[in-house]
């Protein structure tokens, strides 16, 4: 989706890749499987260092966990970057079964955007400094602060370029 946006991009698997980066995608996955593997292969702390410098980043579902400071329902080895000042709960709108599709109201977007929410996590308070982009009910799912931006849902897996596009405009 970012190079259909014109962006170039890089997968990033050791702490030294992230060097030239302008910003980052954490994607969707298990979070606790993905934190014990930034931690074992030393993304972690440099990924922390980056973001606490001010890289950019956008967080899509397990992403968006990853960037929280705050985890509910996690487990106990289970980290964060504490990036984003939010409190969000692992599979907040319940299991497999649950997974959802929705059209949502993008503020900065003209027409719906199309939700795919899989085991999605439910951002249940926000900082000061956040901002509510798109909601479900009363549940914020799309929000940003400066440069991060984070989605409870899955972008990638609408046709629709625009998410990616309103996060490459944003920094």
């Amino acid at each position: 989706m970012l190079e259909r946006c014109g962006a170039t991009t890089v997968a990033i698997r050791q702490p030294a890749q992230l060097e030239g980066c302008d910003a980052l995608v954490l994607p969707g996955g298990e979070s606790t499987t993905m934190s014990n593997l930034a931690v074992r292969t030393g993304l972690f702390d440099a990924i922390a260092r980056r973001l606490h410098d001010g890289m950019p980043a956008l967080g899509t579902c397990a992403g968006a966990i990853l960037l929280a400071t705050t985890i509910l329902d996690g487990r106990s080895d289970q980290r964060c970057f504490g990036a984003l000042e939010v409190t969000v709960r692992r599979n907040g709108y319940g299991r497999q079964l649950a997974s959802f599709e929705t059209d949502l109201d993008v503020v900065g977007l003209g027409d719906p955007f199309h939700g795919v929410f899989i085991r999605a996590p439910k951002l249940e308070s926000l900082g000061a400094g956040v901002a509510a982009l798109a909601s479900v009910e009363e549940f914020p799912v799309l929000v940003r602060s400066g440069a991060i931006m984070a989605a409870t849902f899955h972008p990638e897996l609408s046709d629709d370029a625009r998410i990616h596009r309103l996060f490459l405009d944003g920094i």
